[in-house]
């Protein structure tokens, strides 16, 4: 049914470019799985005939967005009796799935044997949160992200690009974490440490911590930790940059004792 190479991109204009009646999909919808990162295909329920020849199939595309919301295709793959050809149909609610089940079935009962309780009745149980755990499963987090982030689709590799060369620390990231980045191309600022005054040296500093996260072209996710002190000799504002979040707070606790 699917590549596991294939891209999200791909993955989508192959659904798109094959289902019989992709232009009634919800503009916006359409919109906004541009957007898509990542995505899990299941098969969602099957019905076979022997005897009548009758061959049916749902198919559950679940897209995990930039947004960090994720939204569901449905897809109809059908044969009637005595065709060869496999039609492709796409539905963005199970509710539509079930018209299409009647019409296909002439208005009458989807099938003499229950098709529709073959379909578990394609309740609406397993919801947005089931398609975040799954998607969290793809991209490698256990269970559901306690917090969703709304990524910027902006110029985001000039922003890695002028975090990285405003970093002052001897152990910033290097040539290869700046080539990783020239693929990024939305991100997200996070404050993760609130501005503190400490004591360094005797003296008061200033502590502010930020994550800037970035969404790479293959989807994958990378972070920057970004410290912004004035622990320095001359109380002037300095940055720091690194790629882990306890490296960073490591280099504050090295810094400052908080009060």
């Amino acid at each position: 049914m699917s590549d596991p190479y294939e891209t999200t991109e791909a993955h989508l204009e192959r659904l798109l470019g094959r289902a019989l009646n992709s232009y009634d999909l919800p503009d916006r919808l359409v919109e906004r799985l541009a957007t898509a990162l990542a995505h899990s295909s299941a098969l969602y329920a099957s019905h076979h005939s022997s005897v009548s020849g009758l061959h049916r199939e749902t198919y559950r595309h679940t897209y995990l967005l930039a947004d960090g919301d994720a939204v569901s295709l449905w897809e109809l793959a059908h044969r009637a009796p005595g065709e060869s050809v496999l039609r492709h149909e796409l539905f963005a609610t199970k509710e539509e799935i079930r018209l299409a089940l009647d019409r296909l079935s002439g208005g009458g009962p989807a099938d003499p044997v229950g098709e529709l309780a073959a379909y578990g009745a394609l309740s609406d149980e397993d919801g947005p949160e089931q398609d975040l755990a799954v998607l969290g499963m793809l991209l490698g987090r256990p269970g559901l992200p306690r917090q969703r982030r709304t990524y910027a689709v902006d110029d985001s590799a000039d922003h890695a690009r002028r975090v990285l060369r405003r970093a002052e620390n001897a152990d910033r990231p290097g040539a290869a974490v700046a080539r990783l980045l020239t693929s990024a191309y939305a991100h997200q600022i996070t404050q993760a440490f609130g501005t503190r005054q400490c004591l360094s040296d005797g003296r008061d500093a200033g502590f502010t911590l930020y994550e800037h996260a970035f969404v790479l072209l293959d989807g994958t996710e990378f972070s920057l930790w970004e410290v912004e002190h004035t622990a320095t000799p001359d109380g002037r504002h300095m940055c720091e940059v690194y790629t882990t979040e306890a490296a960073a707070r490591g280099a504050m606790q090295l810094r400052a004792r908080v009060r």
